[in-house]
């Protein structure tokens, strides 16, 4: 009676394990879906005859092909030099944002720091408190960043929330790497760039994506400090532009799917850093 009953039993966990990848295979898919079809609605709106996106109805694929829709943005004035500007502040913003918020973890990590406690203090309530929009904005006038490309790199270098999460991260690197490499007579620097900096790829690589996204998706920046000199325009900028007057969906659908491809490019590859500098970065042993 009792290995009857303990086979039930196994039968039973063998039923529930077996069950379990089915479900979660069912609600990946689904949200593999929810995730997918706006982006591939708005594809199909763009690359649809305008006149025949009127009358809706276009879900996957798009009812009458063209490229018309991609050639009138393209077309748009000040659209180029938008691109080189946001490539340049993506690129650039986000090496030197890395190389700050990285030196800035380092230092705050090492256990003899005496200010570590209160600069990271002071850091998380700047995650919480700003002095608002015209105090930033008369700061940035006298720092004489208005109107100038720097006022999309300067002030987004440091960043508490991604310097805590290389601090964290580099608060699980044992400390026996460290201590071996002072007693073969390597100075902090070194320590930096050949102990640590290698052991932390996953999560620089969290923090650039964080970085990289912010930065090329930003447009009120260009707005708010840049607005009257069309040199300085970025391509998030002009396609609010583009979104905020009277255009055709069809026009917009395919102006937004210009913006967000390169982004979408990049991510594959920074996909398995990306996971495991999130997962790794957010537990400490």
């Amino acid at each position: 009676m009792a290995d009857i009953t303990a086979g039930s039993v196994k039968s039973k966990k063998k039923k529930k394990i077996s069950i379990f990848p089915i479900v979660n295979c069912i609600i990946m898919v689904l949200f593999l879906i929810i995730t997918l079809y706006p982006v591939l609605n708005t594809l199909a709106i763009s690359l649809n005859d305008g006149t025949d996106a009127l009358r809706g109805g276009i879900y996957l694929l798009p009812r009458k092909f063209t490229w018309k829709n991609y050639i009138t943005v393209l077309q748009k004035d000040n659209l180029i030099t938008g691109a080189y500007i946001t490539v340049a502040r993506t690129i650039i913003g986000t090496v030197l944002a890395l190389v700050a918020n990285a030196i800035l973890a380092f230092i705050v990590s090492r256990k003899r720091f005496l200010f570590k406690r209160g600069l990271s203090l002071f850091w998380v309530i700047t995650m919480y408190v700003n002095g608002g929009l015209i105090p930033t904005f008369l700061l940035y006038k006298g720092l004489g960043l208005t109107n100038s490309f720097w006022v999309y790199v300067v002030p987004g270098m440091v960043s508490a929330f991604n310097m805590l999460v290389i601090r964290t991260y580099m608060n699980g690197i044992p400390d026996s790497l460290e201590e071996s490499a002072q007693l073969d007579g390597a100075g902090y620097t070194t320590i930096f760039l050949k102990i640590y900096s290698p052991l932390c790829k996953p999560v620089y690589a969290t923090v650039a994506l964080f970085v990289a996204v912010g930065q090329w998706n930003s447009w009120f920046d260009a707005m708010l400090y840049n607005r009257m000199n069309t040199k300085l325009t970025t391509l998030q900028y002009e396609l609010m532009k583009l979104l905020s007057a009277v255009t055709p969906t069809s026009v917009r659908a395919a102006a937004t799917i210009i913006t967000m491809l390169p982004i979408i490019c990049i991510y594959p590859f920074l996909q398995k850093y990306f996971v495991t500098g999130l997962t790794l970065g957010g537990v400490k042993e």
